[in-house]
């Protein structure tokens, strides 16, 4: 990665990196595309703004040296090299279709506390109410709260949220992880099963949300979150599990391949 700064903020060339492909592709949900096709968003409260200028060249709009370089530099994983890791995963015919389809996305390094919540509103919920709900809770707050505060809510309290069900999971997790009872800091330091089993401890926590706090939320890249499209994939694909040349980063051949087989119509030919 190489930036430079200008007056309009920090510019960065960078490859293996496409704004769609990893803000709008459901692992983070404070995103939005403007019409002049910017990303508008926020992370641990801060706001950016950035566009791609031309390709693999990227503007962080008014933001100093220091702020790309203790905030932004990290969240977008621009010390990893994407390129090696397709590369290693393209050893693998189906994975190799897939990188090349996505190549563009990055796993962000983001907040846990933030993760765990906000995969916890997304159970059984399509992304514009996802996005809706949070941004009303970000609205009250006046930023994303923390669970101390969230602690303190009831699931009635948090009727303006229209989260339904939701509600009371959201509190169960904020009480649980205030009080240090479910220690997000301490499962950072356990096995990927022991971690999974430790959230999963949290109301409404199966193993789906789990492994998404872990991968988004913990940046445990080994975590493979399945739903019904990896499912499907791993069916037809990888009946005896994930090939050699994914281990230790199934969860960013998984970003791939999801979103490989929910934009491609005929991968989803193939499957559905």
């Amino acid at each position: 990665m190489d930036y430079k700064i200008t007056d309009d903020g920090i510019i960065v060339s960078q490859n293996c990196f496409d704004l769609a492909q990893t803000l709008d592709c459901g692992q983070a949900f404070r995103w939005s595309e403007r019409e002049d096709g910017a990303f508008e968003g926020d992370f641990l409260n801060e706001h950016l703004v950035v566009s791609e200028l031309r390709k693999g060249e990227f503007l962080f709009e008014g933001v100093s040296e220091e702020k790309f370089l203790s905030v932004w530099k990290e969240y977008f994983d621009f010390e990893t090299d994407y390129e090696a890791i397709i590369k290693r995963l393209s050893e693998d015919e189906t994975l190799a279709k897939a990188c090349a389809f996505a190549s563009g996305i990055r796993i962000l390094r983001q907040d846990t506390w933030e993760t765990l919540c906000s995969f916890i509103i997304s159970q059984n919920n399509n992304i514009p109410r996802i996005k809706g709900i949070i941004g009303r809770l970000c609205e009250k707050y006046g930023g994303f709260p923390d669970n101390d505060t969230l602690a303190a809510e009831t699931a009635e309290s948090l009727a303006f949220l229209r989260a339904g069900f939701r509600a009371k999971y959201i509190v169960d997790a904020a009480v649980r992880t205030a009080s240090r009872e479910i220690d997000l800091e301490n499962i950072r330091t356990l096995s990927c099963d022991d971690a999974r089993k430790e959230l999963m401890r949290i109301c409404g926590v199966g193993p789906k949300v789990a492994d998404c706090v872990l991968l988004f939320g913990m940046y445990r890249t080994e975590a493979f979150p399945v739903d019904v499209w990896m499912k499907r994939v791993m069916a037809r694909f990888y009946p005896d599990g994930m090939p050699e040349c994914a281990k230790g980063i199934e969860g960013i051949a998984q970003q791939y391949l999801f979103h490989y087989v929910r934009s491609d119509p005929s991968m989803l030919g193939e499957i559905v």
